[in-house]
C-alpha cells in the first residue's frame, strides 16, 4: 500500500493528512504552529506518520505536497501548491456538490469558486487587515477572558446586537473593551463582532459565486456564532462539511499528492 501526504503549514495551525492509494484518510493531525515553520511541519508529519503502521518516516511517503503560509518549508516535500487550490480540492473531496468556499485563515480571508473537478474557477482574497481572521477571533476571545469555543457560542444566547463600527482589528478590540467597560451585555457585543466579520465575508462570497449555499473552511468554520451571522447577512446556507473544515487545505494537498504520485 502506498501513502500520500499533504502538510498545510499555516500561520496559526499546522495540519497534516495522509491518504492511502485508494483515497482513504489514514492519518490527520492539527497542531499549533511554532514560530519556525520547518519545526511545525516536521512535528505534524512525525505525528501523522506515527498513526500509520506501515510507515516509520515521512520520507517513506510516495509523494508529499506542502501548502499554506509555510509551504516552502515543509521537509521532504516533492512540491508545493497554493492553499487556495488545496482548499478547493479538499472541499471537492469532502463534499463534491459544494462549489463556493469562504476560507478564514489565521491572517486572511478568501472566497473560492470551485469547478466540477476540484480546480479553482475564481478567487478573491482580503489580506490587508487582520480584522475577521483567526487571529482577530483569538484576540476577541482573550479580551472576553474565554476560550475560542466559549466565545463562538456566546452570541447564540441573544437576539440583540451591539454593532462594532471599527474596521481595523486594533481599533475593534479597543471598541470592544470600551463597550465591556460600560457594562454592555457581553453576548450582545459578541453578536456585534460576529456580524461585523460576516459582513466582511459578503464580498468574498459573491466572488466565490455563492448563491444558495457556501462552505466555510479553516479553524473559524467551527465558530457557531459566525456561521449563524453569515447565514443572516448572506441569506444563504452554510454547509456542514463531513470532515473537519480545518483540515481542508491538508486534505486537498494530500489528494493532489495522490493524483500526481500515482502516475509516477
Amino acid at each position: 500500500m502506498k501513502y500520500y501526504g499533504g502538510c498545510d503549514a499555516g500561520s496559526t495551525y499546522t495540519k497534516c493528512v495522509i491518504l492511502d492509494e485508494n483515497g482513504k484518510m489514514a492519518a490527520n493531525v492539527t497542531n499549533r504552529s511554532r514560530i519556525n515553520p520547518v519545526l511545525s511541519a516536521q512535528a505534524a508529519l512525525d505525528e501523522a506518520v506515527s498513526q500509520v503502521k506501515e510507515l516509520s518516516d515521512a520520507k517513506e511517503l510516495a509523494y508529499l505536497i506542502g501548502t499554506g503560509y509555510g509551504r516552502n518549508k515543509v521537509p521532504f516535500a516533492d512540491e508545493n501548491v497554493s492553499e487556495i487550490s488545496c482548499h478547493a480540492m479538499g472541499v471537492h473531496v469532502a463534499a463534491p456538490d459544494v462549489k463556493a468556499i469562504i476560507d478564514i485563515g489565521g491572517q486572511d480571508v478568501k472566497g473560492i469558486a470551485v469547478d466540477t473537478d476540484g480546480t479553482v474557477l475564481n478567487f478573491a482574497m482580503n489580506d490587508k487587515c487582520a480584522a475577521g481572521t483567526g487571529r482577530f477571533f483569538e484576540n476577541m476571545a482573550n479580551a472576553f477572558e474565554m476560550t475560542l469555543d466559549e466565545f463562538s457560542k456566546l452570541s447564540l444566547k441573544t437576539k440583540n446586537v451591539i454593532p462594532i463600527t471599527a474596521q481595523c482589528a486594533v481599533f475593534a478590540e479597543s471598541e470592544v473593551i470600551s463597550l465591556a467597560g460600560e457594562g454592555k451585555p457581553m453576548e450582545e457585543i459578541a453578536a456585534g463582532i460576529e456580524l461585523s466579520v460576516a459582513k466582511r465575508c459578503f464580498v468574498m462570497a459573491k466572488k466565490a459565486g455563492a448563491v444558495d449555499y457556501v462552505a466555510l473552511t479553516g479553524g473559524c468554520a467551527k465558530n457557531d456564532g459566525l456561521k449563524q451571522a453569515i447565514e443572516k447577512v448572506l441569506k444563504i446556507k452554510v454547509v456542514e462539511l463531513p470532515i473537519d473544515p480545518q483540515l481542508m487545505g491538508a486534505l486537498g494537498a494530500a489528494e493532489f499528492a495522490r493524483q500526481k504520485g500515482s502516475v509516477l
